[in-house]
């Protein structure tokens, strides 16, 4: 049996009549970076605030760490860092300060502090105000002050958000070297998949508060079935005419292209040669997959499950 360090069972959450989480069951393995994938608003945060009890589940049951979070809460979130959205500090202090008060109401020894300032490459910022940081920065002193406590577990909510392409990439380094570097789970939580597939081991995509796919990133890989792309004239009359003879056809009169997912070497000469017998010029034929991004809109787009 895998051992998850989060794990629900038909975890539901109302607002009124309003089912904001549907029932889902999360299953999150041990030491894995778990990237929880959805649009804005699809009950990612209402998931992340459950885990976490900020916000009680309407129905469901949540195991961390193996325990029941409703029996050991306390217990368990001592084990359990987090930043959700933008991370809580004193501006006119400086970081290693803000590290400091952490410090001394978890009772760590203070020379854990120039660790984790040293692993999120603040230690040349450490003794500056807060208030005078980047938000990049800002990001990064939030990620060691959840690092502090040597958690198990480590929640991260849109990490990334409002950060520009150097800073997204500072942040998804320092994520992608967490289980390595301190044998931890991370629950990464994001509406950007290019986030998610450069970090992430595990997958589970929610939509209108619905787990509509989990499992490894490669499983969602595989599943991108290979296509054939044919620019040809007239590609509605081609496409008919295929149609007509079992073959399964797409046209795009726009790009003058037909889509069709036969992909067999030789099903595809004997589909050209049908073509070029009906008077159809085929100017070019290419293979493609869908991209994970093309599955992602797909998925959430028609809700449809993998």
């Amino acid at each position: 049996m895998t051992d998850y360090a989060i794990d629900t069972h038909q975890l539901t959450r109302r607002f009124g009549q309003r089912e904001t989480v549907k029932r889902i069951d999360l299953k999150v393995p041990k030491r894995e970076i778990y990237g929880f994938l959805g649009p804005n608003g699809a009950g990612k945060t209402t998931t992340i605030r459950m885990l976490l009890g900020l916000i009680r589940a309407s129905s469901g049951d949540i195991r961390i760490l193996g325990k029941d979070l409703n029996k050991n809460r306390m217990e368990i979130l001592k084990d359990v860092g987090s930043l959700v959205e933008s991370p809580s500090y004193y501006a006119h202090l400086s970081g290693y300060k803000n590290l400091k008060i952490v410090t001394l109401m978890h009772g760590i020894p203070e020379s854990r502090i120039n660790e984790v300032l040293q692993w999120v490459r603040l230690e040349q910022a450490a003794h500056r105000p807060v208030k005078g940081y980047s938000l990049g920065m800002k990001q990064r002193l939030g990620i060691a002050m959840a690092l502090i406590t040597e958690p198990k577990l480590l929640i991260l909510d849109e990490p990334t958000n409002g950060l520009d392409p150097s800073g997204i990439q500072e942040i998804r380094e320092l994520i992608s070297r967490l289980p390595r570097d301190f044998d931890i789970t991370v629950l990464l939580s994001s509406h950007l998949l290019s986030e998610i597939e450069q970090v992430a081991t595990y997958v589970g995509i929610i939509n209108h508060g619905e787990l509509i796919f989990q499992g490894p990133l490669q499983e969602l890989t595989e599943r991108s079935r290979p296509y054939v792309w044919m620019e040809i004239d007239q590609p509605m009359e081609a496409a008919a005419a295929l149609s007509g003879n079992g073959w399964d056809a797409e046209p795009d009169a726009a790009t003058g292209q037909l889509r069709t997912s036969v992909t067999d070497r030789r099903e595809s000469a004997e589909m050209i040669r049908y073509l070029v017998e009906q008077q159809h010029d085929v100017y070019r034929v290419t293979e493609k997959k869908k991209t994970l991004e093309e599955i992602f809109l797909e998925l959430t787009g028609q809700e449809q499950s993998l």
